[in-house]
């Protein structure tokens, strides 16, 4: 035991300068991350308005929030609605695009990655997605289906709560493909181009064998980290539907668990709910995590 000890100790003294190269990511990570974490988890239990001292309840904002809060069960449905559909769609659409844009040669690979990129950088895509689903008859999209016949009368599309989902579902797919695009295109570049020769010799015959039985099982990291960031982003989305739908919504339409966070927060200032609110979105995430990494570490066996 006193042995194992000591070359503990030997160990760490011969890689001191990793350790030292560590530290300030640790101290940021902890600072930034932990520390609200575990910030956010005590609040929980407590009631907070920012004025006073936090009054500590037990589980009574956890009571709160899942038997009487007659609008986070709305919340939680359209939560999990553009989670299901929008971070799966946007997911393997990053992935086919990242493969599709692998295949060409550059100087082509680097422009077409920059045009699937650069629209996550301007916030001018929500003007333009603003004039497609305008209410009027000059908005994109309402101008195309009157003049096919398929409407007679213009669709508010961001203020009909038949419409505003979908709205947001679209747009928020659009939004989320830039950064786990790039992810995978990074991956893609990792691959080294032997292990396709070595495969045409044991029997690979195209394309799609090269991607199913050699690419993936060895992007698998990367695969994570987009699945993570998709995961996420969806969870935490909040910024499309409070730009396209407005915020709160038309009878709660596109009301998201982030929203609800943000209503509590930000406006009631009822910090100790609003934490609640927090724990239980970031438990959601983290169980949504664990899914996909079960999923994906499949793939890399």
């Amino acid at each position: 035991m006193k042995s194992s000890s000591n070359n503990q100790i030997r160990y760490l003294k011969r890689n001191y300068q990793g350790y030292l190269l560590m530290i300030p990511y640790l101290a940021v990570f902890i600072i930034f991350t932990v520390y609200p974490v575990i910030t956010s988890v005590v609040l929980s239990f407590t009631t907070y308005n920012v004025f006073q001292s936090p009054i500590f309840i037990g589980f009574d904002n956890y009571v709160q929030l899942f038997f009487t809060d007659s609008i986070f069960p709305t919340a939680m449905q359209n939560t999990f609605l553009i989670a299901i559909v929008v971070g799966p769609l946007s997911y393997f659409l990053s992935l086919f695009l990242a493969w599709m844009v692998n295949e060409f040669e550059n100087p082509w690979r680097t422009l077409l990655t920059v045009i699937f990129y650069a629209p996550t950088l301007s916030n001018s895509v929500f003007t333009i997605w603003m004039i497609v689903f305008d209410g009027d008859i000059y908005g994109f999209l309402n101008s195309f289906l009157l003049k096919l016949g398929f409407i007679e009368d213009p669709i508010q599309w961001r203020t009909n709560p038949q419409y505003m989902m979908m709205v947001v579902i679209v747009v928020q797919l659009w939004v989320s493909l830039g950064t786990s695009f790039l992810t995978l295109r990074a991956g893609f570049n990792t691959v080294d181009r032997q292990y396709y020769e070595a495969a045409a010799i044991d029997g690979i015959k195209n394309r799609f064998q090269e991607l199913w039985f050699i690419t993936l099982p060895m992007m698998a990291p990367h695969l994570m980290l987009s699945a993570v960031l998709a995961i996420t982003n969806t969870f935490t989305s909040a910024n499309v539907a409070t730009v396209m739908t407005g915020f709160p919504s038309v009878n709660y339409a596109t009301h998201t668990i982030m929203h609800h966070l943000q209503d509590y927060g930000t406006i009631r200032y009822e910090r100790g709910y609003a934490s609640a609110i927090a724990t239980v979105l970031f438990l959601f995430s983290l169980l949504f995590n664990k899914f996909a990494q079960k999923l994906i570490s499949r793939i890399g066996k």
